[in-house]
């Protein structure tokens, strides 16, 4: 089927699983936006991810998925009269929204048992490209422009209030703030505190720059044992919901971070990012933009390895060389014209 754009009017892009995920789906919507300047563009998305979504200009109504509703969640779905669905997760049960959806144009994956839901096919390979870059490919496959690539995250200015209020209680106007995030939603994912502590110690040595250890409810362990093994004396952030610690994100002059959704969000808020990488791919989940770095300890011959825990001893993250991870530091700093308050940069 081709996709007759004068009769689309309404829009649903369905994007389940974590916050990072939904994020990295928000590269699709200046697309959109280009594409069918008058449409309502809705979301549909699981509770924890709604904050990714709220406030965003392209974004009409974001719809929470409650899987206890069972068919009602359809019929939901179905009461809106969407003329195009934009499955980019395409599990079972997306496919089954999808398909009973009444949309006349109903795009997903092409995957194995879920492709009866669809008239309109995405790309069938997903390792080839980055995972933001894969939405945009799926654009490319039915039809639609996918030049636009940039990242959203919408910050109230409640939060950036909060960030501003917190930053002058506790640094100087002029200071070098990096910030550490020990987030990741597996314990693999996460880069160990010993090694967050020297990394810390080491940005703070070389940049003359106060360090602030960034944490969600699920790092806080990681985060104030990162603070109690550090040498330096580093800044703990206050407990914060996710979009105050993306404005306290947004205030760093870069961030150190997992592979996580606080990553993500760092780089949709244009907050340069060097992300720390063990079990997964940065090609696929890096940060993404070219002002951002990562790092990898590609010589492992377990790396890359996606288990959600580890087997070993997690050298992945505790053998990576500091050397490394400054050169990768010093490179934010050049590509993104980043002024140090020191004169040595190297």
């Amino acid at each position: 089927m081709k996709l007759d754009k004068r009769k689309v009017k309404r829009i649903l892009c369905i994007k389940l699983r974590g916050i990072g995920d939904v994020i990295l789906s928000t590269v699709v919507l200046d697309n959109l936006r280009k594409e069918f300047p008058e449409a309502k563009i809705d979301y549909l998305t699981e509770a924890p991810s709604r904050a990714a979504l709220n406030g965003l200009p392209s974004v009409n109504e974001v719809l929470v998925l409650d899987r206890k509703k069972g068919l009602s969640a359809i019929l939901d779905v179905r009461r809106k009269k969407y003329d195009l669905v934009l499955d980019f997760y395409t599990n079972p049960r997306t496919a089954l929204i999808t398909f009973l959806s009444g949309a006349r144009y109903r795009a997903g994956f092409p995957y194995k048992g879920r492709s009866y839901a669809y008239n309109l096919k995405g790309p069938s390979e997903r390792d080839k490209f980055h995972a933001a870059d894969l939405h945009l490919e799926f654009l490319k496959s039915i039809g639609l422009t996918s030049e636009a690539k940039e990242l959203h995250f919408s910050l109230g200015e409640d939060d950036l209030k909060f960030a501003d209020n917190f930053f002058q209680s506790q640094f100087k106007p002029g200071d070098f703030v990096v910030g550490l995030s020990p987030s990741g939603g597996w314990p693999s994912k996460k880069c160990d505190p010993e090694k967050f502590a020297e990394i810390g110690d080491e940005i703070a040595l070389r940049l003359q720059a106060k360090i602030l250890i960034i944490w969600g409810p699920g790092d806080k362990e990681e985060a104030f044992k990162t603070k109690e093994l550090m040498k330096t004396e580093a800044v703990m952030a206050p407990p914060t919901d996710i979009r105050q610690m993306g404005a306290l994100m947004k205030k760093c002059r870069m961030i150190v971070a997992n592979d996580s959704g606080p990553m993500h969000m760092a780089a949709a808020l244009k907050a340069p990012v060097l992300s720390l990488h063990g079990p997964t791919d940065p090609r696929l989940q890096g940060p993404y933009g070219e002002q951002h770095e990562w790092l990898r300890l590609e010589s492992l011959s377990c790396i890359g390895c996606n288990l959600l825990e580890c087997p070993r001893q997690h050298e992945c993250f505790r053998d990576l060389p500091i050397q490394d991870v400054m050169k990768k530091v010093l490179k934010l700093v050049e590509k993104n014209n980043i002024s140090l308050p020191v004169n040595e940069k190297s």
